[in-house]
């Protein structure tokens, strides 16, 4: 070949692949686009130049790839509660202490969602989430308390012991867990104080405990033989344990109970603990003794150490212990990473523990208070203490799962049907169309309402988000059938589908495989904005409590304790957190459906 013929052939190519695909010099005119674009290319253009679409497609993903891929990272207990929890506003100050306190602590007592700490110089410091209730504030600590030398935090108030004796309490006193009994008033010589759940002590230099508070729910006898021996108390939940003299951990209940049931032969006991259920006891030789109602979370599985331990502190299901060696152990529950000390601790000597219910605080030997534990709730929790965002992520994959398989059983009948019904015409079309006529004249929300009252009462939880699929499915899908019958009825008259009934093509094989896919642009769209309408169903029936039933959460369901007066004015988290995601998602896929539909058909953009 001469260079002469190879250079024009050369140059035929590349004149084809600029056409094609153009040379990156010069922009192509709309038309001489349109003429070297393949279909789907030109949808694709056509949808990219839709800014809003756009906007709404990769917001869209964004919330797919979070609800999909989120619980991985945010595992979910459907039979996960924790009273201590309920209705905890946003926030990650849990463990935000006063700059005032780092390098001059002296105590932190540690309460549900506050702490309380105390100063070398006597000054009380409150933090976290100290407001309960609109009348219910533990920051706003009572005026012409003297140097205050103890602090205890109970669940829902705090007490105070100053420099006089004299006892201080502010918080709930609905039961009398603040109401400073007139003996106690009258003692001088008060060495220590503990605010349990409802109840509060006062423990005597020589011996004596002091009860007042729910007695109905805190077992603890009066008049107990141990009385004039204890030299430090504990509360679990609903129990006192004294820690006597001559070193030997006393249970001062009245009732026999796991509490009760103190393990022999411990020795002499230098500090005792207890959890929310369990209480426990060090003794002089490092050795460490649980007992009570243990629960699951492994609160008697005590960790080996290298040196004895000296000490230990009790939160809600966890404990922790210091060494002689200033070593920090943990162990228990830890769904908050409250039994998981970091390395920040570990490498530290420590001089001081403070534990109570998830929190953690540490002072090393510098007096810099390091901390672990939960830091609280980035969109608070619910009604009965489970974090929002865990059951936002898990409860957004069960909503889109039963939209998308929802809209997979309705866009397969509504294609069938339809397809049928268009291609044969007739009587078959007729007796198709009437059926769609009947679905169609069905009340959906509420016929979907008694259907799954009916139907679901004697069904497990899973059967019940499937039958929730199968009847968003078989309801939604009339307005699909008449879209695709409507294009086939156009699509069958035309050359190609004479062609191939002429030379034999059966006919199913002539609806399904060659007029079918001239009309799937609007299945896809249809298919698109049907999602977004099962979604908003869904979430309309588990609103109303006829969809998926608790625990297992869905966008609907978690709405549906929000449906109260109380609710909306006081625990606004609990709904606008899962309405602004369900709304901004159902937005999102219409717009993407609104973009596919003007991106496939431009002539709709005219209309």
């Amino acid at each position: 070949m001469s260079k002469e013929n190879a250079k024009k052939k050369k140059s035929f190519f590349y004149l084809l692949s600029v056409k094609l695909f153009g040379s990156g010099k010069r922009k192509l005119s709309i038309l001489e686009e349109e003429q070297v674009q393949s279909p789907l290319r030109s949808t694709i253009k056509q949808f990219k130049e839709n800014k809003l679409s756009m906007a709404g497609l990769i917001t869209f993903l964004l919330i797919f790839a979070f609800v999909f891929i989120g619980p991985y990272f945010f595992k979910q207990d459907l039979a996960f509660s924790e009273t201590s929890q309920i209705n905890v506003s946003p926030g990650l100050n849990l463990m935000d202490f006063p700059k005032e306190l780092d390098g001059n602590v002296k105590q932190i007592s540690v309460g549900p969602i506050f702490s309380v700490g105390l100063s070398n110089d006597g000054k009380v410091y409150v933090w976290g989430k100290p407001k309960l209730s609109k009348t219910m504030d533990m920051s706003k600590v009572p005026m012409g308390m003297g140097k205050v030398v103890k602090v205890a935090a109970g669940y829902d108030h705090v007490l105070a012991l100053d420099q006089y004796g004299d006892v201080w309490a502010w918080g709930s006193n609905r039961l009398g867990q603040g109401a400073i009994p007139e003996e106690v008033e009258k003692l001088k010589n008060i060495k220590d104080i503990a605010a349990g759940y409802q109840c509060s002590l006062v423990l005597t230099e020589d011996g004596y405990v002091y009860f007042f508070g729910n007695e109905a729910t805190n077992d603890f006898k009066v008049k107990n033989d141990y009385q004039g021996q204890i030299a430090k108390i504990v509360t679990s939940s609903d129990a006192v344990l004294g820690l006597t003299f001559d070193g030997r951990a006393v249970y001062l209940g009245k009732q026999k109970n796991a509490y009760a049931n103190v393990p022999e032969g411990m020795g002499k006991v230098v500090d005792i603990a207890a959890t929310a259920s369990t209480m426990a006891a060090v003794n002089d030789e490092g050795k460490v003794f649980v007992w009570g109602n243990v629960s699951s979370y492994g609160e008697n599985k005590v960790p080996e150490t290298d040196s004895r331990i000296v000490s230990i502190q009790g939160g809600r299901y966890h404990y922790t212990a210091l060494t002689e060696n200033g070593e920090t152990v943990a162990w228990g529950a830890n769904f908050y990473k409250q039994a998981q000390v970091p390395d920040k601790i570990s490498d530290t000597s420590i001089k001081a523990l403070f534990t109570g219910f998830y929190q953690n605080y540490a002072v090393n030997n510098d007096g810099k208070i390091l901390t672990w534990g939960l830091k609280g709730y980035p969109l608070g929790t619910d009604d009965l203490g489970r974090d929002i965002l865990n059951r936002l992520v898990n409860g957004g994959k069960m909503s889109m799962t039963i939209g998308a398989v929802s809209v997979i059983i309705s866009t397969i009948v509504g294609v069938i049907i339809g397809c049928l019904s268009g291609f044969f015409g007739g009587k078959v079309d007729m007796i198709l169309q009437r059926i769609v006529e009947i679905i169609s004249g069905l009340p959906f929300l509420p016929f979907a309402m008694i259907l799954s009252a009916l139907i679901g009462n004697n069904m497990t939880s899973n059967q019940k988000i499937f039958l929730i699929m199968v009847i968003l499915g078989l309801l939604q899908w009339p307005t699909l059938s008449r879209l695709v019958r409507a294009q086939v009825l156009a699509e069958r008259e035309k050359e190609f589908v004479t062609a191939a009934r002429s030379i034999g093509v059966k006919r199913m094989k002539i609806v399904f495989r060659h007029i079918l896919p001239n009309v799937i642009s609007v299945v896809i769209v249809t298919a698109t904005l049907d999602f977004a309408t099962c979604m908003l169903t869904e979430a309309t029936l588990s609103y109303l409590g006829f969809g998926v039933p608790a625990p297992q959460p869905t966008w609907g369901n978690m709405l549906f304790g929000s449906n109260n007066s109380i609710v909306i004015q006081n625990y606004w988290w609990r709904w606008v957190f899962a309405s602004i995601i369900l709304s901004i998602c159902v937005i999102c896929i219409n717009l993407t459906g609104d973009g596919l539909r003007d991106a496939i058909d431009p002539k709709s953009r005219e209309r």
